[in-house]
């Protein structure tokens, strides 16, 4: 799907995305302590990249990160800077980041990702190395199955992403992939999360 077409799709959703989404209580425990973990080593800035109505971009900010938020979703960042004014959100894509080089210490991209077909996402994931420090950190969610299988997402087409595709798509964007989390709750799509490191 291009940029446009998600944009689009959310853009008619997005508070409802928001009522239903947009709270940290709505998140799973195991997502909260993974994410907090992730990010507490961290020093010097880190971007939410795909931040939705920006609830993990303040979750992080209240743990003292160093952190802003980036939507391709206009509502969603006008959303997001009402809700959470001491947090800096902007309009962006992930395709071209208005980032310097190497000027990040840490990247979330936390289900921002899954709207991107197998053969979209090394381009993406090379401009996520671009603009991340040697040795700055990657967090990846995404939704966990064969690779490339598109399903019906609530707002727009979306893909799973196997734990072999995704951590070999980072390797080829200069990652290092050190910790793989994956899960299956009752009720939802199965879930993983992978830990990177720039080269």
């Amino acid at each position: 799907m291009t940029e446009e077409q998600v944009r689009r799709a959310y853009v008619s959703r997005a508070a409802e995305y928001t009522a239903r989404l947009g709270s940290i209580a709505d998140m799973h425990e195991l997502d909260l302590q993974r994410i907090s973990a992730w990010a507490e080593p961290i020093s010097g800035p880190i971007l939410d990249a795909g931040c939705g109505p920006g609830q993990w971009t303040d979750f992080l900010h209240r743990h003292g990160a160093e952190i802003s938020g980036i939507d391709l979703v206009p509502e969603f960042v006008e959303t997001a800077r009402l809700r959470f004014p001491d947090v800096s959100f902007a309009k962006g894509s992930l395709q071209a980041l208005e980032v310097a080089d190497g000027s990040l210490q840490g990247i979330l991209a936390w289900y921002s990702l899954i709207h991107f077909s197998p053969e979209e996402l090394p381009s993406i994931l090379a401009e996520l190395a671009r603009v991340l420090a040697p040795q700055g950190r990657l967090l990846v969610g995404f939704f966990d199955g064969k690779a490339g299988e598109s399903f019906s997402h609530a707002v727009t087409t979306a893909y799973f992403h196997s734990v072999a595709e995704m951590s070999g798509l980072l390797r080829d964007a200069g990652f290092d992939v050190f910790d793989v989390e994956t899960r299956q709750d009752p009720g939802s799509r199965p879930h993983a999360a992978l830990s990177a490191i720039r080269r």
